[in-house]
């Protein structure tokens, strides 16, 4: 038992953990154990893919390789909320594909040589992966196998390894393709449209009928002649298993105490605002005194008529209405603004913009000579062609051109632009280098305002948050972790409680976004318990309560008979109300002696199409009118929400469906079909997808 317990000081409660299984598996049946483990380790698992289980630990090793790659080919770090999705993204679709897709595909006889990969790379075909890559572009902007040898050659010496994960990156990437190109050819190939169906395709879209029919609704409510047994709902529940999937997901109520500023706070903020904006006006360094004093801090950006009520529409009015260079204090709620003009000028909304880019420690120098040298005429497309580091920039067929340029669609950097004169070179650096830049054309200006901004919002002080804080530990209190405390909590503090059903990706409470941690509890919890607070975004304080949990896989019985019982009892009071119907109708003649004795009216339909995609009347009508003699009473005919009988007066074929159409909706919809392999090949559990428990 010593050497148990500095195991345990050691390797801590995971260890102790497994030890314990180890010593029970003496004890209880194999198999139980080995269900323990498994649960105990799937737990920590992001999904599984054709059985084989992916630990949160490799997917994340999986999620930073890809934010390298993000990084090599959009030069930068900085990710938002977005980009990571679809980082992790990218790393998951990557397993699907390798441990589902491509062990399909070579399954299925499907084979990718090494042979195929150079030819995509260096060969005569290279792919468009490659053939479009800057990288391997030269100074032409064409596609170089040189270049990609290069690449190759220089990737033993990159002491970073940002080469080689490049390079892994762009292989595995034209490999993954052509197992999804080859797959798919088979697949279309398969889907071949013979010469009968698209004769029958031709016809029926190019065929048109003149309908008159009489629909009789069926019975609102139950009608008490027609049963529907508990075993027919059991044996259909059987044989539609998979009408009932579900994922897991939970029932839960909720309160939140939201932390908003008081009064007091509102009121402080005011007189802090005041204070400031008695100095505003005559401040010299406008920027330093936003930065010390403004929630907004000072921008370039030209301002046009209306622009400014995106922030306040009293700002903006008085910025465009002419009434002083400082305005007076604007209250809006719990944020207070006063805004000041600091510049007014005629400023284009675009500009069309050309460069130059250099780089290296004599970057400076030249980009100055070029100036020089641009001013007294030289063709900028060929000191591009010849200096340039960028050579893929060539808008409208020009080397060397960025194109249109606005305030919000702007190369950090390149501000200065919107405001620069015509054809008149001027040097700019950026993080990408110097650059020797041209405005060819802008259109035509505006008047426009640069303004500073002073803003101030309350914030809730700390004896603010504390006293709501207060309030939610009252609740959490009462409900004491159960769910008759948290009804108890209710009903004496009389808050309102939410209701929401929550799968494992639910992150946003009604307005709330980033509540993820609510989710987490209600998944780690039992029916009947409530919870601590949950704090979110350090402004919201939530308890909840879960009173429903719902596992992956079939609803139970009991949960969707109802439902069940409604499908069956439509189906037979439709067969039902057709036999009526059918004995009604004995002995009509036409479709007026059809309504008399149905006491309904008769509808008329010119032009119906017959195509299969139709969709101007129900399926069941439109069917039926596709098979029915002309000039023949026809019915009656069981639809989607009550009975038919009708006419076919006269059909019509047109041509205006041609042998072209028919062909191409046939690769439409194999294209169609296409998309559906992967999810098709994931069906049935095969791929599990619990990403949401972790992000």
């Amino acid at each position: 038992m010593a050497v148990l317990e500095k195991i345990r000081v050691k390797f801590g409660l995971v260890i102790s953990i497994i030890i314990a299984l180890a010593l029970l598996s003496f004890i209880i049946d194999p198999s139980t154990l080995e269900s323990a483990l498994h649960s105990m380790s799937s737990k920590y698992d992001v999904g599984s893919i054709a059985g084989k289980a992916v630990p949160y630990t490799d997917y994340l090793e999986d999620v930073e390789r890809f934010t390298q790659i993000n990084e090599i080919i959009t030069g930068t770090s900085v990710q938002n909320e977005q980009t990571q999705q679809q980082i992790r993204d990218a790393a998951w679709q990557e397993l699907v594909d390798k441990y589902l897709f491509t062990k399909n595909a070579k399954a299925a006889g499907i084979t990718v040589g090494k042979a195929e990969i150079v030819d995509l790379t260096t060969g005569a075909n290279p792919s468009p992966l490659i053939a479009s890559n800057g990288a391997f572009l030269d100074e032409n902007g064409n596609f170089s196998a040189d270049r990609v040898r290069d690449f190759v050659a220089q990737i033993p010496s990159d002491e970073s390894g940002r080469l080689q994960l490049y390079w892994n990156y762009l292989q595995n990437t034209l490999e993954t393709q052509q197992y999804y190109a080859k797959y798919g050819a088979i697949f279309n190939a398969s889907t071949f449209q013979n010469a009968l169906e698209k004769k029958q395709a031709i016809a029926q879209n190019n065929t048109t009928a003149n309908v008159d029919y009489v629909y009789v609704t069926y019975p609102f409510g139950q009608d008490s002649t027609v049963k529907v047994t508990p075993a027919e709902i059991k044996k259909y529940y059987k044989e539609h298993p998979d009408f009932f999937e579900q994922q897991a997901s939970r029932d839960i109520e909720y309160v939140v105490f939201e932390v908003n500023p008081s009064a007091e706070d509102i009121s402080a903020t005011n007189d802090q605002f005041a204070e400031a904006y008695a100095k505003f006006a005559d401040a010299d360094n406008v920027k330093t005194f936003l930065l010390k004093n403004s929630d907004r801090q000072l921008s370039n950006y030209w301002y046009k008529a209306g622009e400014l009520n995106s922030i306040n529409k009293e700002v903006n009015d008085f910025v465009f209405e002419g009434k002083g260079s400082v305005s007076p204090i604007i209250a809006d709620g719990e944020t207070f603004y006063a805004v000041r003009v600091m510049d007014t000028k005629p400023v284009s909304d675009s500009a069309y913009v050309k460069h130059i880019l250099l780089q290296g420690t004599n970057a400076g120098k030249t980009a100055d000579s070029l100036a020089n040298v641009v001013r007294k005429g030289a063709n900028f497309s060929s000191l591009v062609a010849e200096f340039s580091v960028d050579q893929n920039s060539a808008a409208d067929g020009e080397l060397g051109n960025i194109g249109w340029m606005t305030q919000t669609y702007m190369i950090p950097g390149f501000e200065s632009v919107i405001t620069a004169p015509v054809n008149q070179p001027m040097v700019i650096k950026t993080q990408y280098g110097t650059h020797v830049v041209v405005v060819s054309k802008k259109t035509a200006p505006v008047t426009k305002k640069q303004v500073a901004i002073l803003e101030k919002t309350a914030v809730a002080s700390k004896e603010t948050t504390n006293a709501i804080y207060a309030q939610a530990n009252k609740f959490a209190t009462i409900a004491n972790k159960t769910a008759a405390g948290y009804a108890a909590a209710v009903d004496t503090m009389k808050v309102y409680s939410h209701k929401m059903n929550i799968t494992e990706a639910t992150s946003t409470y009604g307005s709330i976004d980033n509540a993820k941690e609510v989710t987490r509890w209600a998944f780690d919890n039992k029916v009947g318990k409530a919870s601590n607070i949950i704090t979110v975004n350090n402004k919201y304080f939530f308890i909840a309560e879960l009173n429903g949990i719902h596992k992956e896989g079939l609803r139970p019985l009991n949960e969707v008979s109802s439902s069940i019982e409604s499908t069956l009892f439509s189906k037979k009071i439709a067969e039902v109300k057709k036999a009526e119907i059918a004995e009604k109708i004995v002995g009509c003649a036409d479709i007026k002696a059809v309504a008399e004795k149905l006491d309904a009216t008769v509808t008329s339909e010119s032009a119906l199409s017959l195509a299969p995609m139709g969709g101007r009347v129900d399926p069941a009508l439109a069917g039926a009118v596709a098979v029915a003699e002309e000039g023949k009473l026809s019915g009656p005919v069981a639809g989607s929400f009550g009975t038919y009988v009708f006419v076919v007066n006269s059909k019509e074929v047109g041509s205006f469906y041609t042998e072209e159409d028919a062909e191409m909706f046939a690769q439409r919809k194999a294209q169609y079909n296409a998309q559906g392999i992967v999810p098709t090949m994931s069906a049935k559990g095969v791929v599990k997808d619990n990403r949401a428990r972790f992000f």
